[in-house]
Parts: C-alpha cells; structure tokens; sequence
C-alpha cells in the first residue's frame, strides 16, 4: 500500500513540473524588405533600429567617421516533393515513385547610414529571389 502512495506522487509531481515551465515562446522575427519599407524613417535613432531589426552584421564608419550599419542576411528554402502511383493486376503489380527537389535563395542587404548624432540620415536595400 505503501509503494502505491509513493508512485502515486512521483506520477502527481511529475504531472506538475511538466505544466511548471511550459513550452518557451519562439518569436519569429524575420528582417523583410517591407519592415524596413514601412518601419525604418529618416531621423530615428540608432537604438529604436536595433530594437526593430537587430543586430546589424557590419558596423563601419563612412569618411566622416559617421556610423554605417550594414545587415546582410541570406537564406535558402528547400522543397521536397515525392509521388508514387501503383497500377495493379489481379497478379502481377507495378509500383513507381518519383521525386524532386527544388531550392530558393534569398537575399536581403540594408544600408543605414547614421549622422552625428546617431539619428538615421539615409538607408537602402537590396532583394534578390532566385
């Protein structure tokens, strides 16, 4: 009687530090052309553009030491699509399978040019889908 008491509140505890922590939340946070588009302005400063997009991958200086982020991001989306078909006969059958893959590349550079005070003066972009 003992034993049940005991794997019953190994089971209860289990239960409860399963619901405990939950799943953490991924956040999906994808640098797109239109969120630069209709979220980066002139004037903005350096900070609400690292809060928006992250962390650039370069960070230079132009001629006039002025500050010059420079994000570059590249990704690749592979397809894979199979098929299979089976004809039959009440004794002999055929069997075939066929397969294909197709892969898309991507590419997304962003220039943000900043002035003296760290305030956006220019940005551009660059998409490519092939």
């Amino acid at each position: 009687m003992k034993n049940i008491w005991i794997a019953l509140g190994l089971c209860v505890s289990v239960v409860i530090a399963g619901c405990g922590g939950g799943t953490p939340e991924i956040k999906e946070d994808r640098l797109t052309v239109g969120k630069v588009q209709g979220e980066i302005k002139v004037g903005m400063a350096a900070s609400q553009v690292a809060e928006l997009l992250g962390s650039p991958n370069i960070v230079t200086t132009d001629e006039k030491r002025r500050e010059v982020w420079m994000y570059d991001k590249v990704s690749t989306d592979r397809v894979d699509t199979s098929s299979s078909s089976f004809a039959g006969l009440i004794i002999l059958g055929a069997n075939s399978r066929s397969s294909s893959s197709s892969q898309r590349q991507r590419t997304l550079t962003i220039i943000i040019k900043y002035d003296e005070e760290k305030k956006v003066r220019d940005f551009a972009y660059n998409s490519t889908q092939f």
